[in-house]
């Protein structure tokens, strides 16, 4: 078949996706990926085709007032301000990507489009191309799980008020697609009923581990849990003997890193950091990836030890634990590895792998970005590193996910 995978976001939104299209490509399909510009090399270094949405998203994202909603230690009022400006930013924007994944898909006629809950487009298509489009979720809560409310809410307002909020989240995306239908100007007379029909039939798979979150046995059969896939990130890539070293003359590592996620003020989140580990003499190798976290001018070579980049799959296992975003890749991968986990969560869906890392006993519970002191990150960390129930409950679930063989039942709810 030929498959077309597409998301909106950052590197993290499209690592589910260049995991899935590395299964579909061994099993013979032909892959395209409709991604942001900035990761079109990730694609092409995977063997896929490539057609780009634009680089405009993740300028908007890594903006000034991206960074301050996103990550900002300001004040609600600025915060909301930026909110609102980077809704404003996107509504226009929204308009431009719609039309690019219609001139794609035209252009490709792809038989089946696996797609993201930003993407919107593959919704329409699949009003006329009935089950031949299948959303990808890496994160729960999109469909309504008992005591538990939408992602966006991220709480327990008791049965009535949480079920409310998954109607809020259906009523706004419904609406979303409607916007889309009068800026395409499609003929054929499509109602909002019809748009709830097809979200409630189209074909979900959530890209989580079973053990993390286990499907509700009330859920419709085409919304299905296959597991967390990735894809082998260091095929090309080999370690400074500076790291190894760093790695084998040390004891207990932490990972820090917050990945694709920014700030407004890496500097001093750097600076809290460093003077926690410091202070309790806890060596860390730092990844500084996108700019959230910065290498200072000075710092002890021998207890830190700074990256702009580094392969999850081959450093986990060599290390103790992880002070991390929280974002759904980075969180499953820190368990299979069996690293305890500390989440210091930025945004949306973080804060709830936060708190499913504390109930699971996986590490303590953390601060959000935007509140993170000395004072308040200090015990976390150092909970994290001398308590070792986390390091024996993280290395139980990574049993329990490394046990987990779903490639083919992932495969087959895609192609079937």
């Amino acid at each position: 078949m030929k498959i077309l995978l597409t998301s909106i976001g950052t590197r993290g939104d499209m690592e589910p996706f260049l995991a899935i299209g590395e299964l579909l490509k061994q099993r013979g399909h032909e892959v395209i990926c409709l991604f942001p510009e900035q990761f079109r090399r990730l694609a092409e270094e995977s063997g896929f085709a490539f057609a780009s949405l634009g680089p405009e998203f993740l300028e908007m994202i890594e903006s000034k007032e991206g960074k301050v909603a996103l990550g900002g230690k300001v004040s609600g009022f600025k915060k909301i301000i930026a909110f609102i400006k980077l809704a404003r930013r996107y509504s226009g924007m929204n308009r431009g990507l719609v039309f690019k994944q219609r001139e794609v898909v035209e252009s490709e006629k792809p038989e089946r489009i696996v797609h993201s809950g930003k993407v919107t487009y593959p919704i329409l298509w699949g009003l006329e191309n009935t089950g031949k489009n299948v959303l990808i979720s890496p994160v729960p809560y999109l469909h309504y799980v008992k005591n538990h409310t939408h992602l966006a809410f991220n709480s327990n307002y008791g049965t009535f008020l949480n079920k409310l909020t998954y109607s809020l989240a259906r009523f706004g995306l419904v609406k979303t697609i409607m916007t889309s239908v009068k800026w395409l100007g499609i003929s054929n007379p499509i109602n909002a009923k019809d748009i709830r029909q097809a979200l409630r039939a189209n074909k979900t798979i959530y890209t989580i581990s079973p053990t993390l979150f286990p499907r509700p046995d009330y859920w419709n059969p085409n919304i299905q849990v296959l597991g967390y896939h990735e894809r082998n990130k260091h095929m090309n890539w080999s370690p400074d003997t500076t790291l190894t070293d760093f790695l084998n003359r040390n004891e207990k590592v932490l990972l820090v890193t917050f990945g694709s996620m920014t700030n407004p003020a890496p500097e001093e989140k750097t600076g809290i950091l460093l003077e926690i580990l410091s202070k309790n003499k806890i060596p860390a190798l730092i990844n500084t990836a996108s700019g959230g976290l910065v290498m200072p001018e000075t710092y002890d070579h021998n207890l830190f030890y700074f990256v702009s980049q580094i392969p999850y799959d081959w450093v986990l296992p060599k290390i103790y634990g992880v002070i991390h975003h929280g974002g759904s890749g980075t969180t499953h991968m820190a368990l299979k590895y069996g690293c305890a986990s500390l989440i210091i969560p930025h945004i949306i869906d973080q804060f709830v792998w936060n708190k499913l890392i504390f109930e699971k006993g996986a590490g303590p519970l953390g601060v959000r970005i935007d509140k993170i002191t000395v004072g308040n990150l200090e015990s976390p960390i150092t909970d994290l590193i001398n308590n070792t129930s986390y390091k024996t409950k993280s290395q139980e679930i990574a049993t329990q996910m490394n046990s987990e063989i779903l490639e083919e039942e992932l495969v087959e709810a895609i192609t079937r």
